[in-house]
């Protein structure tokens, strides 16, 4: 088993989510105390998608996000760089291609739609994979960001940042594959820059309109932009 460090080498990336694949699920559920549904949910209902239309999931890991997207009737296509991970969803019915986030495997312009759902974080240079996203969709197309992000109530910020680094790994110690991970996950949310932050570095990729809401006190939040 093995971890990545905040440097985010994409080998040490991938081989850390291909260890936590065989439980990832389960243990995301636990630890977001049953909150993953709801921003699954969310982020479908933010790409506002339409039947038949084409979109691309990145860093979709097991493919359950992808499956919660492809409900709207849209073609919907699960891209991860982990093949541990594409592999441990191997049951769900959508179409699974690995692919870096930085070198996407796609044409220019072919998708209507693309997101990312706890995934930017862990992109070595996320303002490339960025404009990687923008090349892969059409002019006017969508893309929604669904990240961890900076809670908006101080005394609840700072209660946070104690439960990701003390309660999370401790947890993760009873329910994961590999629970060293959750440690890279803890540093990793805590280095993320806040709302505003994140915009101004989708903007500098490439993306218009940018704007973000909030899900749960902060936790999390969901940018969405046009191409």
């Amino acid at each position: 088993m093995s971890r990545a460090n905040l440097d985010k080498d994409p080998h040490a990336v991938a081989a850390m989510f291909d260890g936590v694949a065989r439980r990832y699920d389960v243990t995301n559920t636990v630890l977001s105390l049953g909150r993953d549904r709801a921003w699954r949910r969310a982020t479908r209902r933010e790409l506002a998608l339409q039947p038949g239309q084409k979109v691309l999931d990145l860093a979709a890991g097991t493919a359950v996000s992808t499956v919660e997207l492809a409900k709207s009737g849209a073609w919907c296509v699960a891209t991860d760089f982990s093949v541990g991970m594409l592999a441990a969803g191997r049951g769900r019915p959508v179409p699974k291609v690995a692919g870096d986030a930085t070198a996407l495997p796609f044409g220019d312009a072919v998708f209507d739609a693309v997101t990312i759902s706890f995934g930017l974080r862990n992109v070595v240079d996320h303002v490339a994979g960025l404009r990687e996203m923008a090349r892969v969709t059409r002019p006017g197309g969508r893309l929604v960001v669904c990240e961890f992000s900076t809670p908006t109530v101080p005394v609840f910020a700072t209660a946070y940042k104690e439960y990701l680094m003390r309660a999370l790994p401790a947890v993760a110690r009873a329910v994961s594959s590999n629970p060293d991970a959750y440690v890279y996950l803890a540093e990793s949310i805590r280095a993320w820059p806040d709302q505003a932050e994140l915009a101004r570095r989708i903007e500098q990729a490439g993306w218009s309109g940018v704007r973000w809401r909030n899900l749960t006190g902060g936790i999390v939040a969901l940018h969405s932009a046009v191409r």
